[in-house]
C-alpha cells in the first residue's frame, strides 16, 4: 500500500545470541572432545595399563548414563563429595595408577587435565536431556552445599566481588552476555546445566572446573586448586539449586 510504513520489532540481544548459537550447534566442536573422551575411557593407560571402564561415577562401575546429572555427590571409597572432574581424577589414580596430586598441580587445562576435560565431555554427553537431581541424603553432601553457599556469597579481591555479584539476581548482563541467577533453577540448559561447553571465542573446551577457574580470575581472586574443596562445594550449591533443569552439556558458549 502506498505510503505504508514498514516496521519490524527488533530482536533482543538474547534472541540474537540464541540464534547465533543455534547456527553453530550442528557443528559443535565439542563432539571432537566427546570422541576423545570416549577413547580415553576405553584406553588402557598408566602404570597399571588399565582403562577407566570400571570407574564408578555413582551409578555403578562403568555406568556412564545418568551419572553426570547426579554429581557432585558423596563417594564412600574416598569419603568425600566429588564432582565429575575430581571423581575422574580419583579413578585415574586408583585404576590406572596415575598420580592425582601431580594432575592437580598441572597448569589448568593442560596435560592430564585436558584429558579429564575430554572425559568429562564424554560422560556429560551420556546424560544430555536428563534433569539434574543431586543427592543430599548424606551429611557431607549437605555440609558441602552450605560451604558452597558461603563461598558463593563471599566478597573479596580488589573489586570486592562475589559469585553473587554476577549471578545473584535476575536480568543481569555483562556486555552482551546474560548472567543467569544461580541461586535458583535458572532454566533448562542454562548456568550449571550447560557445562562442559565449547568456548567459540577462544577455541577451548571448558569443564566446570575451568569455568570456575575463570570466574575466580574475573573476581581478581587467586586461582583455586584443580578439584579443590571450594570448587566442588560451589558445584554442589549450583547443582542442587538447578534441580529439575535439563542438561544440554556439552554446550556451546560465546
Amino acid at each position: 500500500m502506498a505510503g505504508a510504513a514498514w516496521s519490524q520489532t527488533p530482536k533482543s540481544t538474547a534472541d540474537s545470541i540464541a540464534e547465533y548459537r543455534a547456527m553453530l550447534a550442528d557443528g559443535n566442536p565439542a563432539e571432537l572432545f566427546e570422541a576423545k573422551g570416549e577413547a580415553l575411557w576405553q584406553q588402557k593407560r598408566g602404570p597399571r595399563n588399565a582403562s577407566l571402564e570400571a570407574c564408578d561415577l555413582g551409578k555403578g562401575p562403568g555406568v556412564v548414563k545418568g551419572a553426570f546429572v547426579e554429581l557432585p555427590r558423596y563417594f564412600a571409597d574416598t569419603a568425600k563429595v566429588q564432582d565429575l572432574e575430581s571423581r575422574l581424577m580419583s579413578c585415574m589414580a586408583s585404576l590406572q595408577g596415575l598420580d592425582a596430586a601431580e594432575i592437580a598441580k598441572t597448569p589448568f587445562g593442560q596435560g592430564e587435565q585436558a584429558n579429564i576435560t575430554a572425559l568429562a565431555t564424554y560422560v556429560a554427553t551420556a546424560s544430555r536431556g536428563q534433569r539434574f537431581n543431586l543427592p543430599q541424603g548424606q551429611a557431607e553432601e549437605r555440609r558441602m552445599y552450605e560451604m558452597g553457599k558461603r563461598a558463593f556469597f563471599f566478597r573479596g579481591g580488589s573489586h570486592d566481588f562475589s559469585c553473587a555479584t554476577c549471578h545473584g539476581a535476575d536480568n543481569l548482563r555483562v556486555r552482551l552476555q546474560e548472567l543467569p541467577n544461580l541461586m535458583k533453577n535458572p532454566g533448562d540448559g542454562v548456568g550449571f546445566a550447560a557445562w562442559p561447553a565449547y568456548r567459540v571465542s577462544n577455541g577451548q573446551m571448558w569443564s566446570m572446573q575451568l569455568r570456575l577457574n575463570d570466574c575466580f580470575r574475573q573476581q581478581r581472586f587467586p586461582y583455586p586448586g584443580f578439584a579443590s574443596d571450594v570448587t566442588v562445594a560451589l558445584g554442589v550449591y549450583m547443582g542442587v539449586n538447578a534441580k529439575g533443569a535439563v542438561s544440554v552439556a556439552p554446550g556451546l558458549k560465546r
